[in-house]
């Protein structure tokens, strides 16, 4: 065949399939198009190099990713968080130079160094009453002086909301760190919700210039939602008898505490304070595998509340919060019990063996509140006669030996009658309706094992041979008190729940 006849058949054969030559064209154009594209797609487009070699094979697969990545675009996005930007800031005020040729330096605030207030709880105390309890920026009370209005908003839209302005009551004592306790007293000048339609309490927090004088912010929360039959429940309780004769209200439990400690603890206040007692515990942390062996007997049994409050930890307050924690233990229980006790796990109440704990509380019945003697006791001095068998007798049994060294102001503990108390501490109560006494000597006092609940290893460091004996210039002398009625609350628990707890380690 001639070179022309040839430069012929190839015209022709191109000539004649144009078409499809245009469409090859067109696809390779449209592809690379589409790769260029692919730099500018934002990342939470799906699209991946397998994508990219179906794309080749065949145009239906080019129609198919097309339609793939137009799909993803339109959906919601995926749980991945999206690429982090810098939120835009406030434009900052700088330094100047003033006309007088004094130069004008800038402050510019950022962020918020406390919350106004931390809700914890709110409970009615009465027809036209509440408490509302929680925690506070302890510079805003200490430099600032906020303020606060309570509002009663009624259900039925036809009542009018009534206000009033709340009593604050800062029942720490000055203990706080970021955040200091506070418990707002709502008192109206008339019953509110006793048509028994159900409202809500309102709580106007005002800083009034406390942080920056520039601003005076408030913020309104709700701090308590009542329903109709709230009210009715509430009525009940408030005009019953109480439920308990006496009712425990522990501070927060922190640490690797021994649960042997614990178990102690609760077999001697439940004989102690009877059938009719109740135990609250508030577990910061303390209340671990161990020490939930020893509650949950005593727990089914009806005696214990466990409370798990470690999200206080969040807010920097006084160990633990500890004073937040009672109040809302007091106003939360204060119409179930005739008398409430505050005192630590590691303290154990005692009365002469001529009486009991129901006739001491009726001997003081005058009063509000009343306070308990301490007796300091040794947490390392043990009997030499315990020598090799100490770890079979229980923590007060053995630790034998009482601090007497004078003119030293120990720490007092306390019980109140809840319904006359509108807040309270740790060591005492200073916001009461009615009289207060500490002249409880030979009547009741408590023996304490200063740091005992926290350890976890057999507490008799030293073996004692005496009756009295002086170290590092403290005075101890024997005291078996405690010990003398040691057998008697092993039997008692014995009796309750059994030989469960038998085997609990220190």
């Amino acid at each position: 065949m001639s070179k022309e006849k040839e430069r012929r058949m190839f015209i022709g054969v191109v000539w004649n399939c144009a078409a499809e030559l245009k469409l090859v064209v067109t696809v390779l154009l449209s592809l690379c198009s589409l790769i260029t594209l692919l730099h500018f797609i934002p990342p939470r487009f799906s699209f991946s190099p397998s994508d990219l070699g179906s794309c080749i094979s065949t145009p239906a697969a080019l129609l198919h990713s097309v339609s793939h990545i137009n799909a993803t675009n339109s959906s919601t996005p995926s749980a991945s968080p999206p690429t982090s930007t810098t939120p835009p800031q406030p434009s900052l005020e700088k330094d100047r130079l003033l006309q007088n040729g004094v130069v004008k330096r800038a402050f510019n605030p950022l962020g918020s160094a406390a919350y106004n207030f931390i809700l914890m709880s709110a409970y009615r105390g009465g027809y036209d009453t509440f408490a509302v309890m929680g925690l506070a920026s302890k510079p805003l009370h200490v430099y600032g002086k906020p303020s606060y209005i309570c509002e009663w908003v009624p259900s039925d839209k036809q009542q009018n909301p009534i206000s009033v302005l709340g009593h604050k009551i800062l029942p720490d004592w000055g203990y706080g760190r970021v955040y200091t306790v506070l418990v707002i007293n709502c008192t109206f000048p008339v019953p509110v919700g006793d048509d028994k339609t159900g409202g809500k309490l309102l709580v106007h927090a005002t800083t009034n210039g406390g942080g920056d004088t520039n601003f005076n912010t408030t913020d309104t929360f709700v701090a308590l939602t009542e329903a109709e039959q709230d009210f009715v429940n509430f009525t009940s309780t408030f005009e019953a008898p109480p439920k308990y004769d006496f009712l425990y209200c522990g501070s927060s439990l922190y640490g690797n505490l021994s649960p042997q400690r614990v178990r102690e603890w609760l077999a001697f206040h439940v004989r102690l304070f009877g059938e009719k007692s109740h135990f609250v515990i508030h577990d910061a942390g303390g209340v671990h595998e161990g020490v939930m062996e020893v509650l949950k007997p005593w727990m089914d049994k009806g005696y214990v509340t466990l409370q798990d409050i470690k999200d206080q930890e969040r807010f920097d307050g006084y160990y633990h919060n500890q004073f937040l924690i009672v109040n809302d233990c007091l106003h939360r229980y204060r119409f179930q019990a005739k008398w409430m006790f505050f005192f630590d796990v590691d303290e154990f109440i005692y009365v002469p063996k001529k009486s009991t704990i129901k006739s001491v509380v009726n001997s003081l019945s005058d009063y509000t509140q009343f306070t308990i003697e301490q007796m300091p006791m040794s947490n390392k001095l043990c009997l030499a006669e315990d020598r090799g068998k100490s770890y079979r007798k229980w923590g007060f049994e053995k630790l034998v030996f009482k601090d007497v060294k004078r003119g030293i102001r120990r720490d007092r503990k306390y019980a109140v009658q809840p319904r006359n108390v509108i807040a309270n501490g740790v060591h005492m109560s200073q916001n009461t309706v009615g009289k207060t006494t500490h002249n409880t000597e030979g009547r009741i006092k408590y023996f304490h094992y200063h740091g005992t609940i926290a350890e976890r290893r057999e507490p008799c460091r030293q073996l004692v041979n005496d009756t009295a004996i002086t170290i590092d210039g403290t005075p101890y002398v024997l005291d078996t008190t405690m010990r003398d009625i040691a057998a008697t609350i092993k039997r008692f628990e014995l009796k309750m729940i059994g030989s469960t707890l038998q085997r609990t380690r220190q």
